[in-house]
């Protein structure tokens, strides 16, 4: 089953479910800001993305700036503050097959569902 974690409010993120709507395949939404999820899930999907939770945070948002910038934080550290704050968890993500890509561009959901 395909997985995406979408922001409806994310340009990004709508034109990911977009491409997915029309590739006639079945897939879930998971609204992450709603559904949050867990510490657990999020360790399955940065070990299915092959990346180091750091590279999974936007560094941009002001709850980054101002909580965590400078800081050393370990890997579940990281996790935490994901799960604390969803708005952190890049986006779109997509999961299909037990692998994993970020739609950041959106070639990469392109590849993932090949």
């Amino acid at each position: 089953m395909i997985k995406i974690y979408h922001n409806p409010r994310c340009r990004k993120s709508r034109e990911g479910l977009q491409l997915l709507e029309n590739s006639g395949k079945e897939f879930e939404v998971v609204r992450y800001l709603e559904d949050i999820p867990t510490l657990a899930e999020l360790r399955i999907i940065v070990d299915s993305l092959n990346m180091a939770p750091e590279q999974l945070i936007r560094k941009n948002e002001a709850i980054w700036k101002e909580k965590f910038k400078g800081r050393v934080l370990s890997d579940d550290e990281l996790l935490a503050a994901m799960v604390s704050y969803p708005k952190l968890i890049e986006r779109p993500i997509v999961i299909c097959n037990g692998k994993a890509a970020i739609g950041r561009p959106l070639e990469n959901i392109t590849t993932l569902l090949k």
